[in-house]
């Protein structure tokens, strides 16, 4: 954008106060956001158990590899869904992944009762594909209706959003889930995995329907802020020129996506991992009530994110990177002595204060980076190291679980932990050592 006087610099509070009467589309694609949230990561949190001895069989190594899978393609999709999303737009990129996401979710939620593992497995396949096409269209829609007074915020708060949805959904599953007496006497309805996972998948119908009657093309074509940039004038580029472009070549982009994969598998444990770790190591009563442990998470990220984003607009990224994996990384540390409840939730609460520090600083890292239209595209490129997370952390995630918290076995969860501590400092150590060398990355 040029130097204009509508691009001067406003307070972080006029930026907020800006984004509150924002567009009906930016609103509209939060939405979107906000349902997801609930509905993926509400299946997410439980898949593993699902698939199971809970519920599909599947042993721990199975199960791993299988949700580990299917996450890796979730992030391996969006390199693709990023093309798709900037060819058909934002609204049309919503409706054909919100439909793709409804028919996953139906398959997975009655694999149960109709084809057991081979339906969960085409489901989660279905399930990938729709989610790989929805998160680079939604970070393209912040683009879209934002500018620059309010881009910092505004993908502050599409990461805030979609963790809002986390909390939610996490304060309702064990409700639903559960027949556990809950504070005033109240008692869950007891109704499984598979209640879990077919609210779920009413809440993604309803965002279906939502979608289709609120976002139309007239919303779409008065309420967007950024225009994609005219085609120059030439001969059509080649497929070859036109990954050329990506900034595949950049050394320092390609080090500083690829050093924040130690640390990303972390996150990975979050839903590989911790599942297991909690049911096995801590009493009945506290696995009754996981998903409000997991909520805390995204309950930080919706406070804080924010608030942090807005108190750093003007500090250096690579700066915000390193704080913020360092405290994720350390914090496992906390898990090393043993299981204990009051360090598990301790353990919750700074990483996910590392977390906010710089997840939604990435985000705004590389969109700014890309030219008008082509946001979707470097996003996928840039969450190609999240996807090797995920899909290499699911291939031993689950072996380890078995040799050191083996169900009715004897547990080792302090070796399990420092293990992983130690592969996520790799991340913060490697961010500082080469900070010199990545202050010399200047913006595309």
């Amino acid at each position: 954008m040029s130097n204009t006087a509508a691009d001067k610099e406003i307070s972080s509070w006029e930026s907020v106060k800006m984004l509150f009467g924002a567009s009906k589309g930016f609103w509209l694609v939060n939405m979107v956001n906000f349902g997801d949230g609930i509905s993926y990561f509400g299946i997410l949190t439980l898949l593993t158990l699902f698939l199971g001895k809970e519920r599909l069989g599947m042993s721990d190594h199975l199960a791993g590899v299988t949700v580990s899978m299917f996450t890796g393609l979730v992030t391996l999709f969006m390199f693709g869904g990023g093309f798709i999303s900037d060819r058909l737009g934002v609204r049309r990129a919503l409706t054909l992944c919100l439909s793709l996401l409804l028919a996953g979710r139906i398959l997975l939620s009655g694999s149960p009762s109709f084809g057991g593992a081979a339906v969960a497995w085409m489901a989660l396949l279905i399930l990938s594909l729709g989610e790989g096409v929805i998160q680079p269209a939604l970070y393209a829609g912040v683009k879209e209706y934002t500018d620059s007074r309010t881009a910092t915020m505004g993908y502050g708060i599409l990461y805030a959003i979609m963790n809002l949805g986390i909390v939610a959904e996490n304060f309702i599953s064990p409700f639903v889930r559960t027949n556990t007496a809950f504070v005033g006497g109240i008692r869950g309805l007891g109704l499984g995995f598979d209640g879990v996972f077919w609210m779920c998948t009413g809440i993604t119908a309803i965002m279906l329907l939502v979608h289709l009657g609120f976002f139309t093309r007239k919303v779409e074509q008065t309420d967007r802020v950024m225009v994609d940039a005219a085609e120059p004038e030439g001969p059509v580029k080649t497929f070859r020129e036109k990954m050329l472009e990506l900034p595949f070549l950049d050394s320092r982009f390609m080090f500083f996506i690829f050093i924040l994969l130690p640390v990303r598998t972390l996150f990975a444990h979050q839903f590989l991992t911790m599942p297991d770790y909690v049911f096995r190591a801590y009493p009945p009563e506290v696995g009754a009530k996981f998903e409000w442990i997991a909520g805390l998470n995204p309950l930080i990220i919706v406070i804080f994110v924010p608030l942090i984003a807005a108190m750093t607009r003007k500090a250096n990224i690579v700066t915000m990177m390193i704080i913020g994996t360092a405290i994720s990384a350390l914090t496992t540390f906390i898990l090393v002595p043993g299981p204990d409840l009051t360090r598990l939730l301790f353990y919750v609460l700074l990483f996910s204060l590392g977390e906010a520090v710089w997840s939604s600083r990435f985000l705004e890292y590389v969109a700014n980076m890309a030219p008008a239209g082509r946001v979707g595209a470097y996003m996928g490129l840039a969450g190609i190291p999240w996807f090797l997370a995920k899909f290499t952390t699911g291939l031993y995630s689950g072996r380890m679980l078995e040799i050191f918290v083996p169900k009715g076995g004897v547990l080792d969860t302090s070796t399990l932990w420092l293990i992983y501590g130690v592969i996520a400092c790799i991340s913060p150590v490697g961010l500082l050592l080469a900070r010199p060398w990545l202050l010399g990355h200047k913006k595309a």
